[in-house]
């Protein structure tokens, strides 16, 4: 198996409510983002390559601490395709850090849904459960996201909220709580 085809993994710290994260790298880029231990393949293997757990290790500790507005790390897209991935890729170009988009417009933005204009629920609704299915989670910055009426949801439930809720606070979105225990 080449470099580029096996995933290795990284555990990196993290101030979200999950903990850390577990980071799935190949030799092409990023290619997995796990809140939970439980989401990792049993038996994973570990990156040993001292250089690439450096820096995926000091990008996100650098965006967590508020230093870096995007982590620019390389992407590994092989755990997505077809619409799914058009969408993604659009959410990841088109809505920069302290920004959010609806559901309903990133489905527009996105070109795949030939009739949102007739059926702009569903299209919203489809493009909701494609950010639940987002491994470059963080990366592909789906916390971005939001209902046209809120904040909408993220998955692992109440959890995934408060994942959502700190990262759109990180970014300048949604303004500090007293509770917040990110960077000032």
């Amino acid at each position: 198996m080449s470099a580029a085809a096996a995933i290795e993994w990284i555990t990196v710290p993290s101030p979200l409510p999950t903990g850390p994260l577990t980071i799935g790298v190949t030799g092409t880029g990023v290619a997995a983002v796990h809140f939970t231990p439980q989401s990792v393949p049993a038996d994973p293997r570990w990156c040993a390559e001292p250089g690439r757990v450096a820096a995926v290790t000091e990008r996100f500790a650098g965006y967590f601490a508020g230093r870096y507005r995007e982590l620019a790390l390389p992407l590994d897209w092989r755990l997505t395709g077809g619409p799914h991935q058009v969408v993604l890729e659009t959410l990841h170009r088109t809505v920069p850090y302290g920004e959010t988009i609806t559901y309903g417009r990133l489905a527009e933005r996105s070109g795949v849904f030939e009739s949102v204009a007739q059926s702009p629920g569903l299209a919203a609704r489809t493009v909701g459960q494609m950010m639940g299915a987002n491994p470059l989670a963080v990366l592909v910055p789906c916390h971005r996201v939001v209902a046209a009426d809120g904040l909408g949801g993220f998955g692992n439930g109440r959890v995934g909220l408060d994942v959502k809720r700190w990262l759109l606070t990180l970014e300048g979105w949604l303004a500090p709580t007293l509770d917040w225990d990110g960077p000032s």
